[in-house]
């Protein structure tokens, strides 16, 4: 019997309203990803956590302004306001979120010199999390995805959970965008040729 699993993407303080990287209406998400958490027997979450200094943030390149764009060796890197340092508050879950019934929290973003948005993947694009490994080993072959930010971690850990051959959804009411220079529509647009099915049930 084929299993299916909710992967909550980055739901802490830094990326909601007064946190250090807040996605517009990040919080209002809380109740309807609770909602959704009560529903889905395997629950995941993933955690992004930084150390301090990381590499990408803004202010570890002097001269340099948050959401720049800079070259480093496994290929663009948008530059972020210092945020999920680990251990922060920042770095905490969104306290309404149901988070206990999680069986796997996924931390990323913890090796200095590399970003990491997917669940599945580092920046680079070949260092693996695990996450894959652990879904096929507990026999799970779907995934719907929620969290933040729509445009980054989320639409990036969807078209690595495609690549690595889960049958992938994103619930887009259950998630908020940044919209760098219309990066939405293009996230949403590669996901949509990728094959992530997209629902919105903000109308139901």
């Amino acid at each position: 019997m084929a299993e299916e699993a909710l992967i909550v993407i980055d739901l802490q303080n830094d990326f909601c309203p007064g946190g250090a990287l807040a996605v517009a209406g990040g919080d209002e998400i809380v109740p309807l990803v609770n909602d959704l958490i009560r529903r889905t027997e395997h629950v995941i979450l993933t955690q992004d956590w930084h150390p301090a200094g990381h590499s990408s943030f803004a202010s570890s390149h002097p001269g340099k302004q948050a959401f720049e764009t800079i070259e480093m060796p496994y290929g663009p890197q948008t530059l972020w306001p210092d945020h999920c340092i680990q251990g922060s508050l920042g770095s905490d879950f969104h306290s309404g979120l149901a988070w206990t019934k999680a069986e796997l929290v996924i931390r990323k973003g913890f090796r200095t010199a590399i970003d990491s948005y997917s669940a599945f993947f580092e920046n680079d694009h070949t260092t693996q999390t695990g996450l894959a490994g652990y879904l096929k080993e507990r026999g799970i072959d779907t995934v719907t995805l929620v969290g933040l930010a729509t445009d980054f971690c989320v639409a990036f850990s969807a078209l690595d959970a495609v690549k690595q051959g889960f049958k992938t959804t994103v619930r887009l009411d259950a998630c908020r965008g940044i919209d760098l220079n219309g990066s939405v529509e293009a996230m949403l647009k590669r996901m949509h040729e990728a094959g992530v099915t997209l629902e919105d049930h903000s109308a139901d």
